[in-house]
């Protein structure tokens, strides 16, 4: 998520103010262009209305002055014409260390490199100065008959959206996810506004994204339901304007949604369709196997949708990727020994037949590769928690064979792939698998040798 969000303010680097001007002459100046409106004449004039908008955007701006992101702590010094903070203090944010420095009417973060990263105004000049701006743009629009000023008010109005984007990103990395799936709803209401009418399917999704957050961190069930609700909406949304998201996540997202409001048979057909269009999707994948084991449903459904996808593509090979994963998962999920074992037999050819279809194709090899392994940690921590002495020497035994049964498709993975990150993460695998067998044999020993060199110089 804060990828995507820092991602889509890229341009939201400056926030500076050409003039330092009081609270009180802003508030003047706002007056003052609000006043010129109640003239009838100049009323439908487009430049009455800018005006207005231009004095709350000055007003809005004012207490950020002339900083701007990523100013080190001695530029900030130095435009802050001697002011000092009132206090200062370390804090930690959505997991991340930063400085925190507080002045009268703001609060400034610094990373951990000694950069502004985050202005909190605490003492703005109108609550609402984005919003009043917003409308007097949305005015000036109205009134330009001739968009002579469609280009400003446009600017004007992208300037606004991405200025909520910002307090957006700002809120969720205080951790108020109420309030910053607000600003992005109003970031994307600003997009939308006439004459510029673009739909910030960005603005969307996050909107979404933070009120889902938002709902699955709510303990009151009611509550917890009107904010799954509000991030349904703006899903929807995304999802009206063909938008999905990486690998189809807004289809994941709509699911959990609609199966936190009671709606199984809508969670069932979105996840569905998110699979038939999205079928490699990790995500998707496993929130489909998991709803039709909750709810009884046949597996081989699963198998049926898949077959339609390899029939529109029999050369692709990641489409039997994908049939390994849900073999896998479904073997992970029952108790029955017999059909656990069948069901990882099918996996393994799954992810076997990848190769027939495209030799170049590491991850067939490396889904088998991770299955058994995953398998053998499973088993060592069964092993590390049995006090018989049998059942744990069997437990450690099987433990290695499914360790050793990772070998060899870790070992094709590691001499197909081209990727040198794949190749690295690859050989520390085998690292780990063959330094348990190295002092069986001088052969395991040598393998574990080579890829822990392998591993140490990917480090460096």
């Amino acid at each position: 998520m804060k990828k995507f969000i820092t991602a889509a303010l890229l341009c939201c680097t400056v926030i500076v103010s050409a003039q330092q001007k009081s609270p009180d002459a802003l508030r003047t100046a706002v007056a003052k262009a609000e006043a010129a409106a109640e003239n009838p004449k100049k009323a439908v004039a487009p430049a009455t209305w800018i005006k207005i908008g231009k004095a709350y955007m000055d007003a809005y701006n004012a207490p950020a002055g002339q900083l701007w992101l990523g100013a080190s702590l001695n530029e900030i010094q130095l435009i802050s014409a001697g002011q000092t903070p009132i206090s200062q203090e370390d804090v930690v944010l959505s997991g991340v260390p930063y400085l925190k420095q507080v002045y009268a009417d703001k609060n400034l973060y610094f990373g951990a490199n000694g950069q502004l990263q985050m202005i909190e105004v605490t003492a703005p000049v109108f609550e609402d100065a984005l919003s009043l701006a917003l409308k007097a743009y949305a005015k000036a629009g109205e009134v330009d008959v001739k968009q002579s000023k469609k280009k400003e008010i446009d600017a004007a109005l992208q300037d606004i959206a991405q200025k909520y984007l910002t307090e957006g990103l700002n809120e969720y990395t205080l951790g108020r996810l109420d309030r910053s799936s607000v600003k992005f709803e109003k970031a994307a209401e600003a997009s939308a506004t006439a004459p510029l009418c673009v739909v910030d399917t960005t603005a969307l999704y996050n909107a979404g994204f933070t009120a889902w957050m938002d709902a699955t961190n709510t303990a009151d069930s009611l509550a917890a339901v009107a904010k799954f609700d509000r991030a349904r909406v703006f899903f929807e949304k995304c999802a009206e304007n063909n938008y999905f998201y990486e690998d189809g996540e807004v289809y994941a997202k709509l699911h959990d949604v609609y199966k936190h409001l009671g709606d199984n048979e809508k969670a069932k057909s979105v996840i569905e369709a998110g699979f038939s269009q999205f079928p490699q999707s990790q995500s998707i994948l496993i929130s489909l196997i998991n709803f039709y084991i909750e709810n009884h449903e046949d597996p081989n459904k699963l198998f049926a949708l898949l077959d339609v996808a390899i029939q529109n593509e029999p050369n692709n090979a990641s489409l039997y990727y994908v049939k390994g994963n849900i073999y896998n998962e479904l073997a992970d999920k029952t108790e029955d020994p017999t059909e656990k074992a069948n069901l990882k037999a099918q996996a393994k050819a799954s992810y076997y037949k990848c190769a027939e279809i495209n030799p170049d194709y590491e991850y067939g090899f490396i889904g088998a590769g991770v299955m058994y392994y995953n398998d053998a940690v499973v088993l060592s921590e069964k092993a590390s928690n049995e006090y018989d002495d049998k059942k744990y020497e069997a437990l450690v035994k099987e433990f290695e064979q499914y360790l050793k049964d990772a070998i060899e498709p870790f070992e094709k993975a590691y001499a197909i792939t081209k990727s040198v990150d794949i190749k690295n993460s690859v050989a520390l695998y085998l690292k780990n698998i063959y330094y348990r067998f190295s002092s069986q044999s001088d052969e395991y020993l040598a393998l574990y040798k080579k890829y822990d060199e392998i591993v140490k110089q990917s480090q460096q």
